[in-house]
C-alpha cells in the first residue's frame, strides 16, 4: 500500500520535474495576512506574489502546506470526529503559476498526475467548471477526453474564487472522485450532492481577472494558477478508503491512542479516538510554530482544541495525562516531512502534559456540575446559559466544549444567555477597575484591552509580519488617523515587536504599507500585561485605523538584545558557581549596547573572580548548544531547578528557558534554567563573545556588573587594544613590554621622589644654606625659628621640623609651605618647653591669620592650613605674639 508520505513525495517530485520550485510549508501563523487566524490554504504564503506586492526568484512553485481551520469563518472544530473528512489540521498540496502557464497546462499537469503517476482509473473521475468558462470545458474534453456528461457546469460562486471584494479572482475547476454506488450521494450540482459518494479531491483556480469594484472586472495582464489537493483525501482514494481517518497518517495515531487507553479504536468510542488523533496533529503543529495556550487569540483557540481532545481522553476512561504520550507516534509518521516536529518535540510534550494536568484537576468537578444540570433537562432540552458560563469561568470549559459534550446527548446550550453572563462579568470588571499611575492614560489602555483583547506576540520566531491597526493615539487620545510628523502610539492585532519587560528594552523598527506610508518605531511598551504599544513617528504618508501594515523589527538591534539577554542567564549561573548560591538577581538591564546585572553579593569581586566567570561564560558560548524553551507552571519549573528572576510577576504558565548545554549538576540537566519571557538566541554560539567591563558597589550588599557581547564586546576589546598600543608608543615600548617598562619607570620615579624629598628637607632645614640655628630670634628666653618655604610640599614639613628640632636643641619652630596661593603650617615645640607652650595653640593662631580654621596635633607638633598664602608673614607674627 502506498503511504501518505509517499503520496506527498510523489506530488512534490512530479512538479519539481515539471519545472516547479518546491517551497517549504509556511508556518501556521501567517506572517503576511493579519486577517487570518491561521494559515488555512496553500496560497496564503503566496498572497503578496499574486497581488504583485512581492516577487520571488521563481514563477512556478509546489508545496504541501500545513493548514488549520479551527477559528473564524473557517471553523471545522465542531464537526471533527463525527464526519469522514472534517479536520482541524490537514495538508493542502498545490502547484502555483505566477504569470507563467495557465489553464491548458494546469489541466494537463493535474490529469497526468492523477491518472498516470497515481494510477487513479479515469472512469472514476469527473470535473466541474464555472458555467461561463467554456474555455476550461473545452480543454477538459481535449486533454482528458472527458465527455460532456462528466464535465459539470456550476453557475454559483462555489466555482468562482476571489481573494476579497476587490483584487484577483477567477473561475475554478474541481476534480471529483466517485467512491462507488454503494455509498449514498449524487454528483455535484445534483439534489443529492451532499452525499459522500462523489468527493472533491482537487481544486484548480484560474486567476484571470481583477475585481476593481462591485460592478467592474478587468483581465489580469499575467493570469496565474492556484491549486489545492487535500493530502488526506487523495490518500484515502489511493489507499482504497472512504474515510480520511482510515488512512495511515491518522490511523497510526488512532491506534496509539487505543493502545494507551486500552479502548477499541473502532467500537462505540471511535469518535473519541478520531478527535484525539486530529487534535493532536493541530495542537502539536501549532506549538511547533510558536503558538502556546493562553486565554486569548490564537493561544485560546489552541487551548480549546487541546481541552476538547482532553475531554475525549477523559471519556475513554483515562484519568491521567495521556495526550503527551502520543507525540512520538505523530513524530514518527510526520517528522521526516516536517522536521519542526522533531525539533519542538520536548516543548510539545511538556506543554501537553502541563495543560492536561491542569485541566484534569477541574474536569471532574465541571463534568459533575454538567451532569447534574443535564439530568434536569428533558430530551432535546437546552442548558441554561448561566450554567455554561459558570463552566467556562470557573472550570475552564470553552463554550464549544460544553456544546460538544451535550451534542452526544441531543442537547444544546442557550448561547444568548451565555453571552449575557459574559457581558455582566465585563461590566463588573469595568466598575471595579480604578487604574494606576496616570489615571487618564491608563484608562485608555484598559478600554483598548477590553475592546480588542491582548496583542498577540509572535516575535520569538520572527522579526517581520503583517498586522492590522486597531487603534492610533496622538497625545494619549484615540484618533482615526495620523499624518507625517505626528508622534503616535499604535496598537495592532499582532506583532513581532517585543514590549519592554523583565529588564529587556522594547524593540525598534519600521511599520509601512504598500502605498508608501511609514512609521518609525522608537520604543515598544507592554501595558496591562498583554497590550503592546508601538511608539514612534509617522515619517511618511499617514497611518489609520483598519490599515494593514508590514512590521519589521530592527534586526541588528534585536540580535544585540538577544545576545545580551542570553549572556545574562549564563552570567547569573557562572556567578553562582564561582561566588556561591547566595548570589541572586536584584535587577537587570538588557540594552543594545550592553547588559547590566545587579546581584546580591557582600564583597567586591576579585580580578581572579572576574577572570573565572568570563572564561566560564565564554566556554558555554563556544559549546554552541541549543537554547530550548518549554512551558510549565512556575511551581513545576522551580521544582525542576529553574531560577525565578527578581521583580518578575508570573502567571499560571511560564516560559522556561534552558541553555549552556547539558550539565548533570543541576536539577534541570542544563547549565542554566530560568523563568523568562524575553527573546533569546537560538544557540549560545550566536552570542559570539562575552566581556565584563566593570564591577562596582551599588548599595549595601549589592554589586553591579556591566558587560558586553558580540560586536559590542569586540568594539570594547578593540578600543582597549588601541589604548594599550598608544600607551606603549608613548614610552617607546611594545605592548608586550609595557608591564615591565612601567614597573621600571615606577621604581625610578620612587627613587627620584625620595632623593627630591631628602633634598627639600635639607634645604628647608638649612634655609639659604645655613644651619637651623641661624636667623633664630629669642622671645622671653625662648628660641624662635620661623621659615616661609615657597613651593614646598606639605608632606615634607613635619620631617623637616623634626630635623630642625635636633639642630636647635630647645625652642619653637614654625614652617609655612606656600603653593598655588594656599598655605600649610607646622609648629614644632621641643620637649623641654611643652609644659609651658602648646604647638596646637600656636598652629591655630597661625591658621587663623592664613584665613583657615582650627588645626590639630600634639603639644610638641601640630599642623594646619589656610587658603591665603600671602598672609604667611602675618601668621608668623601671630605665633610670635602668642609666645
Amino acid at each position: 500500500m502506498i503511504t501518505g508520505n509517499e503520496i506527498r513525495r510523489t506530488f512534490l517530485d512530479y512538479f519539481n520535474k515539471n519545472g516547479h520550485t518546491v517551497v517549504d510549508s509556511s508556518p501556521l501563523v501567517p506572517r503576511n495576512d493579519p486577517t487570518l487566524m491561521f494559515t488555512n490554504a496553500g496560497m496564503v504564503q503566496f498572497k503578496n506574489v499574486f497581488t504583485g506586492n512581492e516577487t520571488r526568484p521563481y514563477s512556478r512553485a509546489a508545496t504541501s502546506q500545513k493548514c488549520v481551520r479551527a477559528g473564524g469563518k473557517h471553523n471545522d472544530l465542531e464537526n471533527v470526529g463525527y464526519t469522514a473528512r472534517h479536520h482541524t489540521f490537514f495538508e493542502m498540496m498545490g502547484n502555483f503559476s505566477f504569470g507563467d502557464y495557465f489553464k491548458d497546462q494546469a489541466i494537463e499537469l493535474a490529469w497526468n498526475l492523477i491518472t498516470k503517476e497515481y494510477g487513479v482509473p479515469e472512469e472514476k473521475l469527473l470535473v466541474t467548471v464555472y458555467s461561463e468558462d467554456e474555455e476550461a470545458a473545452a480543454l477538459w474534453r481535449k486533454i482528458a477526453g472527458l465527455s460532456d456528461d462528466r464535465i459539470i457546469r456550476i453557475p454559483t460562486s462555489d466555482n468562482f474564487w476571489s481573494m476579497g471584494e476587490t483584487g484577483p479572482c477567477g473561475p475554478c475547476s474541481e476534480i471529483f472522485y466517485d467512491h462507488g454506488e454503494h455509498i449514498f450521494g449524487g454528483p455535484p450540482g445534483s439534489p443529492d450532492e451532499d452525499g459522500d459518494r462523489f468527493i472533491e479531491i482537487w481544486n484548480l483556480v484560474f486567476m484571470q481577472y481583477e475585481q476593481l469594484d462591485k460592478d467592474n472586472r478587468i483581465n489580469l495582464p499575467k493570469p496565474s494558477i492556484d491549486t489545492g489537493m487535500g493530502l488526506e483525501r487523495i490518500t484515502a482514494v489511493l489507499q482504497g478508503k472512504h474515510d480520511n481517518y482510515d488512512v495511515d497518517l491518522l490511523r497510526t495515531i488512532i491506534e496509539a491512542s487505543a493502545a494507551e487507553t486500552g479502548v477499541d479504536p473502532d467500537g462505540e468510542n471511535a469518535v473519541s479516538h478520531r478527535v484525539i488523533a486530529d487534535h493532536l496533529r493541530s495542537t502539536s503543529f501549532l506549538i511547533a510554530d510558536g503558538v502556546l495556550p493562553s486565554n486569548e487569540g490564537r493561544g485560546y483557540v489552541l487551548r480549546r482544541i487541546m481541552r476538547r481532545a482532553m475531554r475525549h481522553v477523559y471519556k475513554l476512561g483515562s484519568k491521567d495525562p495521556t495526550l503527551y504520550k502520543l507525540v512520538p507516534a505523530l513524530t514518527r509518521i510526520m517528522g521526516n516531512a516536517f522536521p519542526e516536529l522533531s525539533r519542538a518535540q520536548s516543548l510539545i510534550t511538556e506543554t501537553l502534559k502541563l495543560e492536561e494536568k491542569r485541566f484534569g484537576q477541574t474536569l471532574d468537578r465541571g463534568m459533575r456540575l454538567l451532569s447534574e444540570e443535564t439530568d434536569k433537562l428533558a430530551d432535546k432540552g437546552t442548558l441554561n446559559g448561566e450554567v455554561a458560563f459558570k463552566l467556562y469561568d470557573t472550570y475552564g470549559f470553552p463554550l464549544d466544549l460544553t456544546q460538544d459534550v451535550l451534542r452526544g446527548q441531543g442537547l444544546s446550550v442557550d448561547t444568548a444567555g451565555f453571552n449575557a453572563a459574559m457581558e455582566l462579568q465585563r461590566a463588573a470588571a469595568r466598575k471595579a477597575w480604578t487604574g494606576s499611575g496616570d489615571l487618564a492614560t491608563e484608562k485608555v489602555w484598559f478600554e483598548l484591552q477590553e475592546r480588542f483583547g491582548g496583542t498577540e506576540f509572535f516575535g520569538y520566531d520572527t522579526e517581520t509580519a503583517e498586522s492590522q491597526v486597531l487603534a492610533v493615539l496622538v497625545d494619549g487620545k484615540e484618533v482615526a488617523s495620523a499624518k507625517a510628523g505626528d508622534q503616535v502610539m499604535i496598537i495592532t492585532n499582532q506583532t513581532p515587536f517585543y514590549g519592554e519587560s523583565g529588564g529587556q528594552q522594547g524593540d525598534h523598527g519600521l511599520l509601512f504599507s504598500a502605498d508608501g506610508d511609514e512609521i518609525v518605531i522608537r520604543d515598544t511598551q507592554k501595558k496591562l500585561g498583554n497590550l503592546f504599544v508601538h511608539i514612534g513617528e509617522v515619517s511618511r504618508g499617514t497611518v489609520k485605523v483598519g490599515q494593514a501594515l508590514e512590521m519589521k523589527v530592527d534586526s541588528v538591534r534585536r540580535s544585540a538584545l538577544r545576545g545580551h539577554h542570553s549572556a545574562t542567564h549564563l552570567l547569573h549561573e557562572a556567578l553562582r558557581r564561582r561566588l556561591g548560591t547566595h548570589v541572586s538577581q536584584k535587577g537587570s538591564l538588557v540594552a543594545q549596547e550592553r547588559l547590566r546585572f545587579d546581584i546580591s553579593q557582600p564583597r567586591s569581586l576579585e580580578p581572579e573572580d572576574i577572570a573565572v566567570v568570563e572564561a566560564e561564560v565564554n566556554e558555554r558560548i563556544r559549546l554552541n548548544a541549543e537554547v530550548t524553551t518549554r512551558l510549565m507552571t512556575p511551581e513545576e519549573a522551580i521544582e525542576e531547578g529553574a531560577m525565578a528572576l527578581f521583580g518578575e510577576k508570573y502567571g499560571e504558565e511560564v516560559r522556561v528557558v534552558s541553555m549552556g548545554g547539558a550539565d548533570s549538576s543541576t536539577g534541570s540537566g542544563f547549565y542554566s534554567t530560568e523563568l523568562c519571557g524575553g527573546t533569546h538566541v537560538r544557540r549560545t554560539g550566536d552570542i559570539g563573545f562575552f566581556k565584563i567591563v566593570s564591577e562596582a558597589a551599588l548599595a549595601s550588599g549589592v554589586r553591579r556588573i556591566e558587560a558586553v557581547t558580540g560586536q559590542a564586546a569586540l568594539d570594547y576589546v578593540s578600543l582597549q587594544e588601541s589604548q594599550l598600543a598608544a600607551a606603549a608608543s608613548v614610552i617607546k615600548a611594545s605592548p608586550a613590554e609595557l608591564e615591565a617598562r612601567i614597573s621600571s619607570l615606577m621604581d625610578e620615579r620612587k627613587r627620584l621622589e625620595r632623593e627630591l624629598t631628602d633634598a627639600r628637607r635639607k634645604l628647608a632645614a638649612s634655609g639659604s644654606g645655613s644651619s637651623a640655628t641661624d636667623d633664630v630670634k629669642e622671645i622671653n628666653g625662648i628660641k624662635f625659628a620661623p621659615r616661609i618655604l615657597d613651593g614646598a610640599l606639605a608632606k615634607d614639613l613635619k620631617p623637616t621640623a623634626d630635623e630642625m628640632k635636633k639642630q636647635l636643641g630647645s625652642g619653637v619652630i614654625v614652617l609655612i609651605a606656600t603653593n598655588e596661593g594656599k598655605a600649610s603650617i607646622v609648629v614644632a615645640v621641643t620637649d623641654d618647653l611643652t609644659d609651658r607652650i602648646s604647638a596646637v595653640e600656636l598652629v591655630r593662631a597661625g591658621s587663623a591669620a592664613l584665613g583657615g580654621q582650627g588645626g590639630g596635633g600634639r603639644a610638641d607638633m601640630a599642623q594646619a592650613g589656610g587658603p591665603d598664602a600671602s598672609k604667611a608673614p602675618e601668621a608668623i607674627k601671630a605665633i610670635e605674639a602668642l609666645i
